[in-house]
């Protein structure tokens, strides 16, 4: 496995921004939620920050939200690049933004449309180059930015067909990570069919379901959990039985010896290793 150098933050979408009246978020926005994270991973209120709302039907709105919930922040430096076509990603001013940020947020929506206006051009070199080179360069990405992450990415798939072959339906993402493959809304949308079938498929990857509002931070090949919700891991790497590949569309699948984590905040995962690490269950995490 390739050390990166960089930090890498997924996100399972519906993160507390500041502009919700919503109290499954119990994390105080200011003071502790994913986005201040994300802020201070990248260097605090002077950091220079790219949000890419790509992969969003209403980019201009996704952006503006993000401006406000870094704002609020006191983020003096947050830069929207509206990307609508390959031609955008390799513009000047794309490639001099993503050459200078230290941190760049990728929003949700559509993975394909990320992978589709960013894979291959100048400034997924730039990111993938600086992610692997740099320390303290961030990138960061909620629900579909997340899940574009990966190299093995999850396209689409329904949760209705849970467990049956052909609930999900994978592509290329942007290989930031090699080891992970992700699936975001995870337990609000009951995705745990659609990830066991892609560890099914690439029983070498680990599956990585993370809750909304909730994260992870990866570096030095350790995942912390953070946020309000929980994060699932499918390591499939000793499974015993996996008929993924000789089954016909539609078929129930069977694994067995498919190992399960549960995580929460301020849990860790070694990602080299396939260590966990919990907090002790005499001091757990509480929230303010």
């Amino acid at each position: 496995m390739n050390f990166k150098k960089g930090i890498l933050i997924p996100v399972g979408g519906n993160e507390d921004k500041g502009i919700e009246d919503n109290d499954r978020h119990t994390l105080d926005f200011i003071g502790e939620g994913i986005l201040h994270r994300v802020m201070m991973e990248s260097g605090g209120v002077d950091a220079k920050i790219v949000v890419i709302p790509a992969a969003s039907i209403i980019p201009v709105e996704v952006g503006e939200n993000y401006l406000s919930a870094f704002g609020t922040l006191g983020c003096k430096n947050v830069t929207v690049l509206d990307i609508r076509s390959r031609e955008d990603a390799e513009s000047d001013r794309a490639i001099e933004l993503i050459s200078t940020a230290n941190c760049v947020m990728m929003s949700g929506g559509d993975q394909s449309k990320i992978t589709e206006k960013i894979g291959g051009t100048e400034i997924h070199q730039i990111l993938k180059h600086r992610f692997e080179h740099e320390e303290n360069f961030v990138i960061a990405g909620t629900s579909a930015g997340a899940m574009a992450m990966a190299s093995e990415m999850i396209a689409g798939g329904s949760a209705k067909e849970s467990l049956f072959k052909g609930a999900v339906r994978m592509s290329e993402g942007l290989g930031l990570i090699e080891q992970l493959t992700i699936d975001t809304h995870f337990i609000q949308r009951g995705r745990f069919g659609r990830l066991a079938e892609a560890v099914a498929k690439f029983p070498q990857t680990i599956g990585i379901g993370l809750a909304e509002d909730t994260g992870l931070v990866i570096k030095n090949n350790t995942a912390e959990v953070i946020g309000s919700g929980m994060v699932i891991i499918f390591d499939g790497r000793k499974l015993k039985h996996n008929n993924e590949t000789i089954l016909k569309q539609g078929t129930p699948m069977s694994l067995t010896n498919l190992k399960t984590h549960i995580l929460a905040n301020g849990d860790r995962f070694n990602i080299k290793k396939k260590q966990v690490k919990v907090l002790p269950l005499e001091s757990p995490f509480t929230y303010k």
